[in-house]
């Protein structure tokens, strides 16, 4: 294998750990979680195989939108700390090997914040065109709300100077009008000021809204006119104050128009992306026991420049959002899935986590993860992913998976010291409840979720081609099942898994022989093997020989996966 520097692509082979510190551990014993609380909780981390933490927002807030309404770029809420304490983790996590981003929400603030209580009090505040205003009444916007159970309109009028102001979520939480250069300066600001405390980036809140002229006056749109420009010029500036800093994306849109965040063919935007559309088809072939979605949106996926990657997740701290999805598709995952009202979420979502979804099945949950860790990108983990929480079906909207991080057994989860009606958030019951689900009994049992998702992170690392390579969704007649190669270089692998309760068998032909040692294919597919790297017995420990044409056999249980390595007669890896 070739030798690179790869120390600036960092999160080609990450493992992302997204974190809500109001809810992973208390340190003091108020109720809530804190920064020094999950600071003492980094070593966990480290021992899971993270090596990337995304915090949530930490910034002052009035709380109305479990903190993405901020009401300073600049400061650490109270309730979790100080700056003091959030340099402390940031050192402490570096001193493992693991680096901190966080939540940059700049395409709206709280209405509480000074900017917009000055951009209020009349029409000649300085702070008047940080956000968009229009004096005629606004046409019917009901269809273009994010959260159409509590808003009606994306346009308030606000009594005191006798005119509208744009918001696409809360009106509590008014836009931002980054068509203005000094609101572009303020944000550039403040991503160099939290560089310079030691975060190592940032995941972009609701990038499109962020980006969004609706409404801007037409003047300032004329000076303006292409806001990829500036994200662009943003994702330079984070560059030169920290060269190897990320800008991980949060667009939901099609593959097409996502394409456009990267920055197109050249790149320079986004560093790295979610892939919405992945998640969506992954559950819609999960709910068919059919790969075939789950292929589709692979082979559908765009190329990215060398510099830019998916990041890929089943699980995080929003709604599972299904909007992609036609009508009748949607409808069979929620069929499938969450088929009562009560666990669906905007009519486009579920407020559910995995293991409730996959009923609990410890094989379905397991291929969830396996997909999770061997679809081409990078894998991000929602807080409790890990042990497999569960959520709570009573509390609001998206709030139902941001419960207590399940510790140990105690009627607290060990989350804090301070009794159940005293914590910030309710802890999960039932079934999922801390009793039955906690880090505690699965440290100490070796055929538990943790112990699974540790392997599976230990593996990831080991397998360079699933964040560095190119891939091939590779063509068969077994519809459940998908089976996809990976290859960079002279490492290679292949990742097949079955959506089916039935056992299969699939035959593969496994396209151009890999690389040998000294960089040559002579010997074809002569020798070469397929290694299995999870411990699952089921395959010989000498390998899965294949034929001289590339054909392989592969046997999978109902719900099984295996993790193949191709590995030439002349290769001597370690796994």
């Amino acid at each position: 294998m070739r030798i690179t520097d790869t120390s600036d692509l960092w999160w080609k082979t990450g493992v992302i750990y997204c974190v809500d510190v109001e809810t992973f551990f208390d340190s003091d014993g108020d109720g809530i979680g804190d920064l020094a609380g999950l600071a003492q909780r980094v070593d966990y981390l480290a021992e899971l195989g993270v090596t990337c933490l995304w915090l949530m927002p930490f910034y002052p807030t009035p709380g109305r939108d479990d903190g993405y309404d901020i009401t300073d770029f600049y400061g650490v809420d109270h309730r979790l700390g100080h700056h003091g304490d959030l340099v402390e983790l940031i050192r402490t996590a570096r001193d493992r090997g693991m680096r901190v981003i966080a939540d940059l929400v700049v395409n709206h603030t709280s209405d509480r914040h000074p900017w917009f209580k000055s951009a209020r009090s009349s029409k000649d505040s300085p702070y008047r065109d940080f956000y968009v205003w229009r004096s005629e009444p606004p046409p019917d916007t009901s269809r273009e709300v994010v959260f159409p159970d509590q808003e009606q309109s994306i346009w308030t009028l606000d009594e005191k100077t006798g005119e509208w102001y744009l918001h696409h979520f809360y009106r509590h939480q008014p836009d931002l009008n980054v068509a203005n250069p000094q609101v572009r300066d303020e944000i550039a600001k403040a991503i160099g000021f939290w560089l310079e405390v030691g975060l190592s980036g940032f995941r972009v809140d609701a990038v499109p809204y962020f980006l969004s002229m609706l409404g801007v006056d037409s003047k300032e749109l004329a000076e303006f006119a292409n806001p990829h420009e500036y994200l662009r010029a943003l994702t330079k500036f984070m560059g030169r104050r920290c060269g190897d800093a990320v800008l991980l994306g949060e667009v939901n849109l099609p593959y097409k128009e996502q394409l456009e965040y990267f920055g197109g063919a050249e790149g320079g935007e986004l560093t790295m992306m979610f892939d919405f559309i992945l998640m969506q088809n992954t559950y819609l072939a999960m709910a068919r026991q059919d790969a075939r979605p789950l292929a589709r949106a692979l082979k559908d996926r765009p190329q990215t420049t060398p510099d830019c990657q998916w990041a890929t997740f089943v699980r995080n701290h929003d709604e599972l959002t299904l909007d992609k999805l036609s009508d009748s598709e949607r409808q069979e995952v929620f069929d499938a899935f969450g088929a009562d009202p009560s666990m669906q979420v905007y009519g486009r979502g579920l407020k559910r986590r995995v293991p409730p979804m996959m009923d609990g099945d410890p094989r379905r949950i397991r291929l969830m993860y396996s997909l999770l860790f061997t679809l081409p990108g990078t894998p991000v983990l929602y807080y409790g992913e890990e042990i497999g929480m569960g959520e709570n079906l009573e509390a609001e909207g998206r709030m139902a998976v941001r419960t207590p991080m399940q510790w140990t057994a105690d009627a607290s989860a060990g989350f804090s010291t301070a009794p159940p009606h005293r914590l910030v958030a309710r802890v999960t019951g039932g079934g999922y409840g801390p009793e039955h689900v906690n880090v505690a009994g699965q440290r100490r049992d070796q055929g538990s979720l943790l112990r699974f998702i540790t392997l599976l992170t230990q593996r990831y690392r080991e397998c360079p081609e699933l964040g560095w390579g190119h891939y091939e969704v590779l063509s068969h007649r077994t519809p459940s099942v998908l089976a996809h190669r990976c290859t960079w270089d002279d490492a290679s692998m292949l990742a097949v898994h079955n959506l089916s309760s039935e056992a299969v068998t699939v035959s593969l032909v496994l396209g151009d022989p890999p690389l040998g040692p000294s960089g040559e294919t002579d010997g074809g597919w002569r020798g070469v093997v397929l290694v299995d790297l999870l411990p699952s017995g089921d395959y010989p420990e000498d390998g899965i020989p294949v034929a001289d044409d590339g054909a392989v056999t592969v046997p999978l249980a109902g719900y099984g996966y295996a993790w193949l390595r191709i590995q030439h007669p002349a290769q001597r890896r370690l796994i």
